[in-house]
């Protein structure tokens, strides 16, 4: 997966993502269980170049489970909103 440092190419990209899972019948909760484990991928795996990205994965990293679940649903209606994906 290719990261980006720009916050709307981010939101952009993440909603046509989540777009094509809608298109292909995945429900919210698919979705969200799909953006928890990227989130923690990334929070794994991928250095922050932006300081929105440093403060997400501090904020993932301070998070338990359940917290976690509710940054990756928060993230998921932000990008729905922006990207009108319903």
């Amino acid at each position: 997966m290719q990261t980006t440092d720009s916050f709307q190419h981010f939101v952009n990209e993440l909603s046509e993502k989540v777009g094509a899972a809608r298109e292909a019948g995945w429900q919210q909760g698919q979705i969200v269980q799909q953006a928890t484990r990227l989130g923690d991928w990334l929070a794994r795996e991928v250095s922050p170049r932006t300081p929105e990205q440093k403060l997400l994965k501090e904020l993932w990293q301070a998070a338990d489970e359940r917290e976690q679940q509710a940054i990756a649903s928060s993230i998921v209606k932000l990008v729905q909103r922006q990207g009108k994906v319903h």
